[in-house]
């Protein structure tokens, strides 16, 4: 099944922050088991520290204690500045093992749209920015469920992550530039559509791959992949020793990479691996062509 839509979003308030933050789901919220799951997007421009833009899947509303997700997060901006974009995994409720990727944006988001995808099959996850490759996570068995595998939805999101977004913190929301408007368009859902509950309880997810396409990636498509990954990539959790001395089974480690990185997994900027907040509340997201969203 493939659907397009857009995004409708409802401001709501945290008061003990007095943050505001929106978010959006789909109308009805449907879950998929694996799928292709792309939007274009218009980021806020000016002065965004602190604010994040996130277009994301999970299933946390039902699974609250052992959620999966997939995520996209642009993590605020300073004039002047490349915009970063973070990928992350979650499975099985394993936010305490994050696999954080930061990526410098080689051009400026907020002067048009750009097309961002997440295709989820049961071998592997891939980023897009503008059908491009950036990241390629193959499951492997050591993975267990850290993989994810239960039905997730859409969700696209904007809040106030001053505590640590923008270079660790560093620079925070300052809301005299207000409103700080995402704009989302043409988003394409297709997958199959799942009740998790049917889902566990056949372990369907393990019979076979229920997204059914041949979604390898060709030789082209690696060459560039790793070439974003060489001259954009500010960040990878598998070079991170401190993180993890050893790492992860399904990190794949080059050794242009390692000599970049180092012991650090960074290049650039500090830390700010922190689990975000954006599962506060979820609305349904109506069907219709175009929409913008803002705080």
């Amino acid at each position: 099944m493939a659907s397009r839509l857009s995004l409708e979003m409802e401001t709501f308030k945290d008061h003990r922050t007095d943050a505001v933050f929106v978010c959006s789901s789909m109308n009805p919220p449907d879950l998929y088991m694996h799928g292709y799951f792309s939007a274009d997007i218009k980021l806020p421009s000016d002065y965004t520290a602190g604010v994040v833009v996130a277009f994301y899947t999970s299933n946390g509303d039902i699974f609250e204690k052992n959620h999966d997700e997939l995520d996209f997060e642009f993590l605020g901006n300073i004039r002047g500045k490349d915009w970063r974009i973070q990928t992350n995994v979650y499975g099985n409720g394993s936010t305490s093992r994050g696999r954080e990727e930061r990526y410098n944006l080689w051009f400026d988001p907020t002067n048009g749209f750009h097309r961002y995808s997440i295709l989820w099959t049961q071998k592997h996850i891939i980023f897009y920015i503008d059908s491009v490759p950036i990241r390629e996570v193959v499951r492997t068995p050591a993975m267990g469920g850290d993989y994810p595998s239960k039905p997730m939805s859409v969700y696209a999101t904007i809040w106030d992550g001053s505590n640590w977004a923008t270079n660790g913190g560093r620079y925070k929301a300052n809301y005299k530039y207000a409103p700080f408007t995402a704009e989302f368009s043409n988003l394409v859902l297709k997958g199959r559509p799942s009740d998790p509950i049917e889902q566990i309880s056949a372990k369907s997810s393990e019979s076979g791959d229920s997204f059914g396409e041949n979604t390898e990636l060709a030789h082209a498509q690696r060459l560039s992949m790793n070439g974003v990954r060489h001259r954009h990539m500010t960040y990878s959790y598998c070079y991170d020793r401190a993180r993890y001395p050893e790492p992860p089974s399904e990190c794949v480690v080059i050794p242009s990479e390692q000599k970049r990185f180092k012991d650090t997994g960074r290049v650039k900027f500090g830390n700010g691996h922190r689990r975000h907040g954006k599962r506060r509340t979820r609305n349904p997201m109506p069907e219709s062509d175009h929409k913008s969203a803002s705080i």
